[in-house]
């Protein structure tokens, strides 16, 4: 074993002992997202090891008078590390703070138009994932997700994809893929996906994801992600080829084990 691998083994077996999630808490977790616990013993036990990892790396701090508790951190935490959960923490390195606020924040935006005219808005944000961080997640949101899971809706998940979408540099709905034959059949499926859910839209149908993935790409890839992981069975039945790339992607199968 080279020294580099025997260190880097030390340093995580002291992280999982310095943060592990005591058993009432990590059990309450679970009750409280239902999503989380449909999955074999071995995966729990993988993202309970994992979610120790993430809360020994990443730092929470709380806004807006909200009292920070490790339920929550622990509750975030979990949900942060399952789109990871097979491709590793490291996705998560290039930041390392996340807060969080009561309920939606309220923010001022401004764009050029091609005129060189500045407007100014006001945009309402359930979350946001600045590139290089920190992440901002409304509590109020975070709770959300645990009671209806069958809607696909989950802001963790959704911000934690945009930290993946970013690993190569911007969140433009193109993650970084394996190899060049992986990186055009993403184009190529989440392009069709993007323009029927579009299609769909503009003729008034009814569509099982969220009309905010038609934003974008950058939007689309997230609000499938969240679909896949919490609403899996639903996702593969309305979008069998999506959830097909998302599953190889992600190198889980979350349909298997979804009632």
């Amino acid at each position: 074993m080279k020294l580099t691998d025997w260190w880097r083994g030390w340093r995580q077996q002291r992280a999982l002992e310095r943060r592990a999630v005591p058993d009432d808490l990590w059990l309450d977790t679970l009750r409280r997202y239902p999503f989380l616990r449909r999955r074999p013993m071995h995966e729990l036990q993988r993202l309970r090891e994992m979610t120790a990892l993430f809360l020994d790396r990443k730092e929470f701090s709380a806004a807006g008078g909200l009292e920070l508790r490790d339920d929550m951190a622990v509750a975030i935490a979990a949900q942060a590390c399952v789109p990871v959960l097979q491709l590793g923490l490291d996705w998560y390195d290039g930041f390392v703070g996340i807060v969080l606020h009561p309920q939606e924040v309220q923010v001022e935006r401004t764009w050029t138009d091609e005129d060189g005219v500045v407007h100014q808005f006001e945009e309402t944000l359930a979350g946001e994932a600045v590139h290089g961080g920190p992440v901002m997640l409304s509590w109020q949101d975070v709770q959300a997700a645990g009671e209806h899971p069958e809607d696909g809706y989950n802001v963790v998940i959704h911000e934690f994809v945009h930290v993946i979408d970013q690993r190569n540099g911007v969140a433009d709905g193109h993650p970084p893929q394996r190899d060049l034959a992986a990186a055009r059949r993403w184009e190529q499926v989440m392009q069709r996906e993007f323009e029927r859910l579009c299609n769909q839209l503009e003729a008034g149908d009814a569509t099982y994801l969220d009309p905010y993935a038609a934003q974008g790409l950058e939007e689309f890839f997230p609000v499938s992600a969240e679909a896949f992981f919490t609403a899996p069975g639903e996702l593969r039945h309305f979008h069998p080829d999506l959830y097909d790339l998302l599953r190889d992607y992600f190198g889980q199968d979350p349909a298997r084990w979804a009632p």
